[in-house]
């Protein structure tokens, strides 16, 4: 994205910069990068909130609220509550109305229970997480294989809408061919008929998360919490352009160079590579048998 970001040239009498995008596949909001903003106050309280909240997703505004206060700085429920909609979280509990869908927008069922997910390219899920920054605040989506836990695309925007998430998708798809699934919540940006539309285009079966349920999408969480303890509390990047190039170092060693006991000690990529190998060799073989003859 860097790269392409870098092709784009704001001078151009030929091109507007929305044309150049568009023929470079690039969003705007990529482009830009500008970030959300709040309060200095308020930024520093939603970054201890992330925080919180990855160590407690089951915490709402009231808990919240209760654990960041102290005597000397307490807080109201009610700011909590609206930094926390701000960033896009809330408890993670079997409840009524959890992520909320848009208005008319179909929601579809969770098709991951009790399936055996053992190749590249079975499932793939999606999510949203905040990312906090030292002057502002900006959205992360990302694809994710769940075979593998091989990071397949991302895209940031500074808002909760739905095109850097089809974008995201949509690099997914080109790069690397078909799931068989897409799991994802049942958030409005997934839920919405251009991403629904988009999986059912490719024939994909779409699997949404039961609400409240934090173990639906279970790996994409634990990547959230791996970007964030490794890269981007560490870094504390200061503008949307410094955290698009350091997420592109981050996903790169992410994906080849940190092994995972879970795989094995082996690499997201190696994984995902050798899935493939290993699906195309059965399916070669099968197509090499000859065919039955009728007598």
């Amino acid at each position: 994205m860097s790269e392409k970001r870098r092709c784009v040239e704001p001078e151009s009498c030929g091109l507007s910069i929305v044309r150049q995008c568009e023929l470079l596949g690039l969003p705007r909001s990529t482009y830009y990068y500008e970030l959300a903003t709040e309060s200095i106050e308020n930024l520093e309280l939603m970054r201890r909130i992330d925080e919180q909240y990855l160590e407690t997703p089951f915490f709402g505004s009231r808990r919240m609220a209760e654990e960041l206060s102290s005597p000397r700085r307490p807080l109201n429920r009610k700011r909590v509550q609206r930094l926390m909609r701000i960033m896009g979280i809330e408890a993670i509990y079997p409840r009524k109305r959890t992520s909320q869908p848009g208005v008319g927008h179909r929601v579809y069922p969770y098709l991951l229970r009790g399936l055996t997910v053992d190749r590249a390219n079975q499932v793939w899920c999606s999510d949203i997480t905040y990312i906090p920054l030292r002057y502002g605040f900006m959205y992360l989506a990302a694809v994710l294989d769940w075979h593998s836990r091989f990071v397949l695309s991302w895209r940031l925007s500074n808002t909760l809408d739905t095109e850097f998430c089809v974008a995201a998708l949509d690099e997914a798809l080109t790069s690397y061919g078909r799931p068989d699934i897409f799991n994802t919540d049942q958030g409005a940006q997934f839920t919405s008929h251009e991403f629904t539309s988009r999986l059912l285009e490719e024939q994909i079966a779409i699997s949404m998360d039961g609400r409240g349920r934090a173990l639906d999408n279970v790996f994409i969480e634990r990547l959230w919490r791996s970007v964030k303890y490794e890269d981007i509390y560490l870094k504390d990047y200061e503008s949307g352009a410094d955290l698009c190039d350091g997420l592109e170092r981050y996903f790169d060693f992410y994906d080849h160079r940190r092994k995972h006991q879970a795989l094995d000690n082996r690499t997201p990529h190696e994984v995902f590579t050798a899935s493939l190998r290993t699906t195309h060799g059965r399916q070669t073989q099968r197509s090499k048998q000859p065919r039955p003859t009728l007598s």
